[in-house]
């Protein structure tokens, strides 16, 4: 008896591969300002500030996330053929 898998990536493969790259951009984005939060708190608890450092480094971490998620996309939307253009210098 054959079973139904539960997602056919063959059938389903672009879809999926759009959902992976916006689930990348959003864990990217919410880790870099998460971290940040945390290292701007640490460093407020060690001088004894009153929250300005947690400010300037969640800023910090929305500013770098939006770096590298801009990098992923573009890496995404680069066009198939420079890479067919390194493949074929590297064959020469």
């Amino acid at each position: 008896m054959a079973s139904k898998k539960f997602f056919n990536f063959k059938e389903n493969r672009p879809w999926a591969q759009n959902l992976q790259i916006v689930m990348q951009i959003g864990l990217t984005m919410a880790g870099s300002i998460i971290f940040c939060m945390f290292v701007g708190r640490l460093i407020d608890g060690w001088l004894g500030t009153g929250g300005i450092f947690t400010i300037i480094f969640i800023l910090f971490g929305i500013i770098g996330g939006a770096i590298v998620v801009y990098r992923q996309i573009m890496e995404v939307l680069e066009p198939d053929s420079d890479k067919d253009k390194e493949n074929n210098d590297r064959r020469e």
